[in-house]
């Protein structure tokens, strides 16, 4: 019986300690409020910013949709896989000597365990692009919701 409840806590603290790792290197731009919740908090929709952590200059926002209500408040909701990705050059560009051609560069639980965000780069030599796809995948289900957005490498400025 003592094995249940250690079972129990690391179920409930690894995650949490997961989704905090995460959301460290996103910038929460805004909230909107999309639907009044009675108890908890609103559901709403987020703006958040992303670095490409290997490629300098590269900045992806993302909307996403966030469940409010009880469960919400207290990080056991699944949020839907409704998000829009931009991804524009915000200084010069600085690919590393070896980028790989499809790299997840970011990703967020948006479930307690089976659900989460990914974001995509994609090298695209041939047109000189970099491609971002964000996708919602489902561990068991599997979820098609996706965006993407694409940034020519080019000169910053008189560069």
């Amino acid at each position: 019986m003592r094995l249940l409840p250690k079972i129990l806590i690391t179920a409930l603290i690894v995650p949490a300690i997961y989704f905090a790792s995460v959301h460290a290197s996103a910038d929460e731009i805004g909230c909107a409020t999309t639907t009044w919740q009675l108890i908890g908090a609103n559901h709403r929709v987020c703006v958040y910013a992303y670095d490409d952590p290997k490629v300098s200059g590269v900045t992806c926002h993302v909307s996403q949709a966030r469940t409010g209500g009880v469960k919400g408040s207290l990080g056991l909701a699944e949020d839907p896989s409704q998000f829009s990705l931009a991804c524009r050059q915000v200084g010069p560009i600085t690919l590393p000597a070896k980028l790989s051609d499809d790299e997840v560069v970011f990703s967020e639980g948006t479930s307690l365990i089976f659900k989460e965000t990914k974001i995509h780069r994609f090298l695209d030599k041939k047109r000189n692009v970099l491609v971002y796809m964000a996708i919602s995948r489902k561990i068991i289900e599997g979820a098609p919701a996706n965006s993407i957005s694409t940034v020519p490498i080019q000169p910053w400025g008189g560069k």
